[in-house]
């Protein structure tokens, strides 16, 4: 941020002022590209006959005197006993597609019930405030979630008739207690499952398998409820809301409510100074700014304009760094307008999220700095601007978070700062994979046997399962229930398989790697915030920094037993970067393509890996300080991965000498996974991989790329699927990169155990040519 900065008097700047204004703080323009999505009308219809008068008075109360027409042909579908999916662009009123149907019912039958599931308790917290609002006699809506009150719970279960909930606590304790919940179930005339397209990969196949099992439990009471979706534009809503409820699903997309101007820009963070020449080799690759601190500026240059802004940024910990970046740049330039930015991200308490969400609606912030827990339908009404810090990892999330501006139908910004990696080095320099591309379908796949196993045992403590469930469950079903008979879970009986145990199974549907760990401060005990298990060895080790709301701590014990961290206030120069050494061995091949001197192939693979060190870099500069060793558990994991092997004499033909092998080889795998979200609905977090000059089980040159996942979760099948597209785009983001001999923004990664080490861009070429040569097209 200029230190000559001040605050302006207004909000609400054109955005090609604002854009214009932004980009002339800098010597070089950073900006690449620069689209600008028009300004529609919207296309109201009168109000269905069924609607009551009593609701249509309601919704006038709020300023509505007609619905779009999606809104109700979407509303009347589901009105009339049609399960839909409404799929249409952020900010245009999916939400009176359900609250029609839904409120309807609940005024015309004074006993029916409604059960509403979000993905975040951000979005069911601001649903519980719109259907508030609406001030409808009898519905007596309330939030049932793990911050819920002990004291609340039963008032809830017996008079709630309109119940926000979330898929966590529908798995963890309504279906479990079921019988608690009769007289809702019983009486329930729908269900909603808001911005459905979340439910992707892993957590998407578990959510499918909680979906059935409501129904079950339903059926069993005697009902069968209408589902009614809603989700961002995504490829196939139809079929993707189909594989998640297991019921056939009409698909409403055509967008008809009325959208603001958008002036979207992509940015490209400046290089830094060249490195000093005493350091390694590998760090002589340009490196770009960090998109951190670029988001931290662009956040503190727009609050000090007056314009109201969301930042998105990928990590908790990213969330953390902006905010306060952003609040110490405004500081030196006003004092006392740092306080209006905050940051905002799952793992605060319960009260500390509210108290941020309230006073984002009502202006007093200016700027907030989130992770994703803001991405979805939370109604943030008169935002100006919206950075996303990174590639959030598919184009419908891009669209759902630059969405986010522009609410009231203004004018707004949107802004994709790049991180300095492949992905968004290409997307940048390639605006048509944005802006000229659909949206992706939703992948999940139900029939993982990692997560039906776990489900349908969850599924028989709530009720012994029976010939009938196994076709509800689908494809796998007979054959898990025969493993856990197996593995001695089940019992089969002439009336059915029982669960054998007196305690419930653990399944943690976000395969997030097991109970969270509460971060405490030492001195106090006080409880400052969680992290999920499979995150803790990342970022919850002895020595790591640990930010919450813009203070730094520093781990001085992780006891993964105890799911607890100990922490200290301190405010060092640097930050820390863990760092993991993997391993990994072929169980199965369930396809492969024979390409002469290059196979491709898809199966079940085994992958070791273990936290074994992390670095001190200077903050200031990402000067590495030093490497320091942990002890820390290994993971062990069976999950799917794709790979491709290439012959030593194609190589060498390829002119690649055989000491160069495992830095082509390496390099070559760090872009593809920084490509594949081009192609499957991941990002690079969610896959791993694995290189190697010669691979025990397959005897060759090899290069893996897996999910993170146990059992998979659908991203390899997809790289599989595209695999020339894929690879071809992987060559073109190293071979247009402008670096010599390799950066971040082709074939560095900033998650590699070896400290990006052996390297080579020229070679990862010629090894992409070799392959793209032989595979089919």
């Amino acid at each position: 941020m200029s230190a000559a900065a001040t605050v302006s008097a207004g909000s609400g700047r054109a955005p090609v002022e604002l854009l214009g204004r932004l980009r002339g703080r800098h010597p070089a323009d950073p900006v690449t590209h620069v689209e600008r999505v028009p300004a529609r009308p919207g296309v109201p219809t009168p109000w269905p006959e069924w609607v009551p008068a009593e609701l249509r008075a309601a919704f006038a109360r709020r300023g509505v005197v007609a619905p779009w027409r999606h809104q109700a042909e979407a509303a009347t579908l589901a009105y009339d006993g049609q399960h839909v999916v409404v799929a249409t662009g952020t900010a245009s009123g999916k939400s009176m597609a359900y609250q029609l149907p839904a409120l309807s019912a609940l005024l015309a039958d004074p006993r029916a019930t409604v059960l509403y599931l979000a993905p975040t308790k951000a979005l069911a917290a601001d649903q519980l405030r719109a259907v508030a609002e609406l001030e409808l006699e009898g519905v007596r809506p309330a939030c049932y979630d793990g911050d819920t009150p002990r004291a609340e719970r039963e008032w809830i279960r017996r008079h709630s008739r309109f119940v926000l909930t979330n898929p966590d606590m529908l798995h963890h304790g309504i279906l479990p207690g079921h019988a608690q919940w009769s007289g809702f179930l019983r009486r329930l005339a729908y269900v909603v499952v808001d911005e459905c397209h979340t439910y992707r990969g892993v957590f998407g196949s578990h959510v499918a398998h909680v979906l059935r099992r409501l129904r079950r439990q339903c059926a069993r009471y005697g009902r069968t409820p209408v589902f009614v979706l809603a989700s961002a534009t995504s490829g196939d809503p139809a079929t993707a809301a189909g594989r998640l409820t297991g019921l056939p699903v009409a698909a409403v997309t055509e967008d008809t409510s009325p959208r603001g101007g958008v002036t979207f820009a992509l940015w490209e963070p400046p290089l830094l100074p060249s490195a000093d020449t005493s350091s390694d080799a590998v760090d002589l690759a340009p490196v770009r700014r960090s998109a951190l601190r670029e988001t931290a500026d662009l956040l503190a240059d727009t609050v000090a304009e007056g314009v109201r802004t969301l930042a998105f940024v990928r990590s908790r910990r990213g969330a953390e760094v902006v905010a306060a970046n952003a609040r110490r740049a405004l500081d030196e330039a006003v004092p006392g307008l740092g306080d209006r930015v905050a940051a905002y991200r799952a793992g605060y308490l319960r009260e500390e999220r509210r108290e941020l969400e309230r006073a984002l609606l009502h202006g007093e912030l200016l700027g907030l700095a989130s992770t994703n827990a803001l991405e979805l339908g939370v109604d943030l009404i008169g935002l100006d601007a919206v950075l996303i810090c990174g590639y959030p990892g598919t184009r419908a999330s891009l669209w759902q978070q630059a969405g986010r501006a522009g609410r009231s139908g203004q004018e707004a910004l949107a802004v994709l700062v790049a991180r300095d990696d492949p992905l968004d080095t290409y997307l940048v320099h390639h605006p048509e994979a944005l802006f000229g591309a659909p949206v992706e379908a939703t992948v999940l796949d139900p029939a993982n046997p990692y997560v039906l196993g776990p489900q349908l045992a969850c599924a028989a403590v709530e009720a012994p399962l029976t010939p009938a469930d196994l076709a509800l469950f689908g494809d796998g079903a007979k054959e898990a229930v025969d493993a856990l008979v197996e593995a001695g879970a089940l019992r089969q009986r002439p009336t059915g398989w029982y669960w054998r145990h007196r305690e419930r199974p653990e399944v943690d549907l976000r395969g997030e790697g097991g109970a969270p760990v509460c971060v405490v401060e030492a001195a106090t005990g006080r409880l400052l915030g969680t992290v999920d298990g499979g995150s803790s060895h990342f970022l919850l080790h002895p020595g790591a920094v640990y930010l919450h709301q813009g203070v730094s701590y520093v781990v001085d014990e992780l006891d993964l037993a105890d799911g607890c961290a100990l922490v200290h206030p301190e405010e060092p120069d640097w930050s820390t970067h863990a760092r993991d050494v993997t391993s990994l061995s072929v169980v199965s091949v369930r396809s492969y393509v024979d390409a002469g001197p290059v196979g491709l192939f898809l199966g079940e693979v085994d992958v070791t890996s273990q936290v074994v060190s992390y670095q001190r870099r200077r903050i200031a500069t990402g000067e590495v300080i030093d490497t320091r060793p942990l002890d820390l558990p290994a993971r062990e994991l069976r999950t799917v991965a794709v790979w491709f092997t290439l012959s030593p004499e194609s190589l060498a033909g390829a002119g690649v000498e055989p000491a160069d092998v495992p830095g082509a080889l390496h390099a070559a795998e760090h872009a593809a996974i920084g490509l594949l979200p081009l192609m499957a609905t991941c990002d690079r977090w969610d896959i791993g991989g694995l290189s190697t000059a010669v691979h025990p089980d397959t005897e060759a040159p090899t290069v893996f790329v897996y999910d993170g996942h146990p059992g998979g979760a659908g991203f390899a099948e997809r790289a599989y699927g595209t695999a020339a597209a894929w690879l071809r785009a992987t060559r073109d983001a190293i071979a247009e990169c402008g670096c010599e001999t390799g950066c971040p923004s082709c074939v560095q990664s900033p998650k590699c155990g070896n400290g990006n080490n052996p390297l080579s861009k020229p070679d990862a070429i010629r090894v992409l040519d070799v392959v793209l040569a032989n595979l089919p097209t």
